[in-house]
């Protein structure tokens, strides 16, 4: 027998396409379309095989198109995940293969960083139509290292501990935070949980759209201005959602600023929010 390095690309096609399991090997990691697709029709090959040439994120998708509607599929678990989080599987084929996965199988496609952004957002669609049907210990899990739009979902719920447990997920961004204090129809227990969360509160955009939002408590809200700017406080005074008493505080609050700074040099204003949390802001910083 030649040895297959020196071979045709049609020969080698020919031999992988009725290669036996010890010569799978000479095969698996061969460059050639054309060889791959007739490997990956190889009536020899069992699970094992196929999970090795999926481990290969670089398969052409007509090789994966030969995998998907293979017998051994159908029977096994880990080829259907394999599949489903290989980055050149076809929608079509991926989309259906979701529904048998379990929940933190479903949560590994959310946040593998192969599977394509589409594929991912069905993922998460599918977890979250599942999460009210689950036992709350993985609820917490979920909340606390899943994705920041599950977490994020997870906020909107009543329950406390996941609240508390979302709120420490590294995934969940101010982005999420900030869309979910936009809103009205949260709770005053949310409004006040993210009002004293000792992380989230170093944050200047997050500080802000508490001072916004109807919910939050004067006490809090008391605590929160020092550290914003006048002109972000002047913006707020003109919103009619917010409270008069809140408004009338404010408006004080402003003139007063500016009349102490009158007596001083003038300061920089906050720098734009990175994402870190950020130091106490002098609170006669304008």
């Amino acid at each position: 027998m030649r040895v297959v390095h020196t071979l045709s690309q049609s020969e080698r096609a020919e031999r992988a396409e009725g290669a036996s399991l010890d010569e799978f090997p000479l095969y698996l990691h061969d460059s050639s379309k054309s060889v791959l697709v007739a490997l990956a029709r190889n009536r020899h090959l069992r699970e094992a095989e196929l999970l090795q040439l999926l481990e290969r994120k670089d398969l052409p998708q007509e090789v994966v198109r030969e995998i998907a509607p293979r017998k051994e599929v159908d029977h096994s678990y880990r080829l259907k995940l394999s599949l489903v989080c290989h980055p050149r599987t076809p929608r079509r084929i991926s989309i259906p293969l979701l529904k048998f996965l379990f929940l933190f199988d479903l949560l590994k496609v959310c946040m593998g960083p192969a599977v394509p952004a589409d594929i991912k957002r069905v993922a998460e669609e599918a977890l979250l139509a599942r999460v009210e049907r689950i036992p709350k210990g993985e609820k917490v899990t979920l909340a606390r290292r899943g994705t920041g739009r599950i977490a994020a979902n997870l906020l909107l719920g009543s329950d406390r501990e996941l609240r508390l447990a979302a709120l420490e997920n590294p995934f969940l961004g101010e982005a999420h935070l900030l869309k979910i204090l936009s809103r009205r129809d949260v709770d005053d227990d949310l409004i006040e949980i993210v009002a004293s969360h000792p992380k989230w509160t170093q944050r200047y955009s997050i500080r802000l759209a508490l001072v916004r939002h109807p919910l939050t408590t004067f006490t809090r809200v008391r605590e929160f201005v020092p550290n914003l700017t006048v002109s972000d406080l002047n913006v707020i005074c003109q919103d009619r959602r917010i409270s008069e008493e809140v408004r009338d505080f404010l408006s004080a609050h402003c003139r007063q600023r500016l009349a102490r700074g009158k007596r001083r040099p003038l300061k920089s204003p906050p720098a734009a929010d990175s994402g870190k949390p950020d130091t106490p802001f002098d609170p006669t910083d304008d």
